[in-house]
Parts: structure tokens; sequence; C-alpha cells
């Protein structure tokens, strides 16, 4: 992990692939209570063919490195805080990522300034009132205050529970690493900087907000590609076809049986559907 500074604080990123790539960059753009290494996987086989990519961590739970109180957290004010990152490194012609949460805050970054993104990758993700998907409405809820968001964090310490329907099994597909779900929760549960952090982002979200973005889907000028596991309980793949539909050129990529999580259940599918989106705009 690096270290950039922006104006907002200090964010930690990881980065892979060569320096000098010739390939439009990658910015990876993950959700709540995950960091960048839900990215890993699909980083490091785009790097394999030259692709350099950017995976910051957002003070969205997960972060181990507190902004400063004040700092605008809500989900347009994260968006700017994602462009401010591609800023920082001069990254134009960005292919943006997002999953989950973080799929919501692409929508809020292109409806912001989409001057430095080149195309768009969305996979499983929260799109108009879905923000959250019902499920998880309480969870956001009781995540607006700080010493909930502890006891929340602290209920899934054992792995048992942190892999099961009630934390982070409902998500994938496949087996969970306990060390990467471990290092998820850890922030939450030991700074209580970072848990104002999230609770602030938490107090901000409201589906009217991402409903209004929605409409305004169909001005982004760039390719948008959908990139949809079929298998998951929470965003259903009739929401990714109502996304599709949302944006004047977008293309849906259905993949059976991946859920939530699908950069973990699938990272060469999703790798290649990157590798697709830049053949298409090359």
């Amino acid at each position: 992990m690096t270290v950039t500074d922006i104006p907002q604080g200090r964010i930690e990123y990881r980065s892979a692939g060569p320096q000098a790539s010739t390939e439009p960059p990658v910015v990876f753009v993950h959700g709540l209570l995950v960091n960048a290494e839900l990215w890993t996987k699909v980083a490091d086989a785009l790097a394999l063919d030259g692709v350099r990519s950017y995976a910051p961590d957002l003070p969205l739970g997960s972060h181990r490195i507190p902004l400063p109180v004040g700092t605008d957290l809500s989900p347009r004010g994260v968006a700017r805080l994602i462009n401010d990152f591609l800023a920082a490194h001069d990254l134009t012609d960005v292919t943006l990522v997002g999953n989950d949460t973080g799929g919501a805050l692409c929508q809020f970054l292109i409806d912001t300034d989409h001057s430095r993104i080149g195309r768009l990758v969305l996979t499983n993700c929260d799109a108009f009132d879905q923000f959250p998907p019902a499920p998880f409405g309480l969870i956001f809820k009781a995540g607006r205050r700080p010493a909930l968001l502890r006891a929340l964090m602290a209920s899934v310490r054992p792995k048992a529970l942190r892999h099961s329907m009630l934390g982070f099994g409902g998500l994938v597909r496949d087996p969970l690493d306990p060390a990467l779900t471990r290092r998820w929760i850890t922030p939450a549960l030991n700074d209580p900087a970072v848990r104002r952090n999230t609770a602030d982002f938490l107090r901000h979200v409201d589906p009217k907000d991402l409903v209004d973005v929605s409409t305004r889907l169909h001005r982004f000028p760039k390719a948008a590609r959908i990139v949809w596991g079929t298998a998951d309980p929470f965003f259903k793949i009739g929401l990714a076809r109502r996304l599709r539909d949302a944006f004047a050129d977008a293309t849906l990529v259905e993949i059976d049986r991946g859920r939530t999580f699908l950069p973990l259940d699938e990272p060469e599918l999703v790798a290649n559907e990157i590798r697709a989106a830049h053949a298409l705009t090359a």
C-alpha cells in the first residue's frame, strides 16, 4: 500500500501494473466495510497484460487512515474525493470500475465530473432506489451511530458469524479468506475516528439522491459496461437491466453463478470484461 495526499487528507491505495503502461489506467472503487483488497486478483490479472491500476482505500469503514472531522463524506463528497485522487495522480481516460456501494459512488462521480473518465464498468452494485438493497437497510441505519457500528463489527468478530449470511457470507459464492475479512472489520473495531468517518457517510446515504442521479445517467457520453453475477440474492439481474437501459451506450454481460463480490468470485472474468471495454474504445 502507498499513501497519497489529496485536499481531504491522506488516502492509502494499492497500485499494480507497469507505470509506463500505454493502456488506459483502471481505478477500482470498493463498497462499504471492505477495502481495496477486494480488487487484488482483478488488478493482478490486468497487470499481466500491462494495465496499470489503482485501488484506493475509501473512508467507508475498512480504511486505516481516518479523514479529519468536517470532511464532506456524503456520497457526492466521496465521489469528489475519488476525482481528487484521479487528479493527484494526473489520471485521464480512466476506466472506472465499481462494485456494491462503490458502484453508486461511480454514478455520483460521473454525474459530478466525468472529464477524467474514459469508460465505466459496473459490477453488482447499488442503483436507483436500491441504496442499499432492502436487507441492508437496518445495518445502514444502525451504522449512523459510531457506538452501534462498533457493536455490529464486534458481533461478527467470530469467523463463523463473519462468514455467515449475517456477515459477508451471502455476498460470495466461494469460501472467503478469514484473514481478509478480519482486516475488513478491524479498523472500525479499533479506531473511533474510522467509525466517525463511516457513520458520517451512512448518515448522508439517501436513496432519493441516487434516484435523482439515475435520471441523468443517459448524459454520460462514454461507454458503460454492466457486468453482473446472476446468482446475487441482493442485487437482482433485473436491476442490472434497468441500469443498462438508463445509459445512452451500455452493454450488459451476465455472469452465471456470480454474486455481489464478483471480483472475488470471478476475477478473471471481470478482468476480461475490463479488457473488452478497453478494446471497444481503442
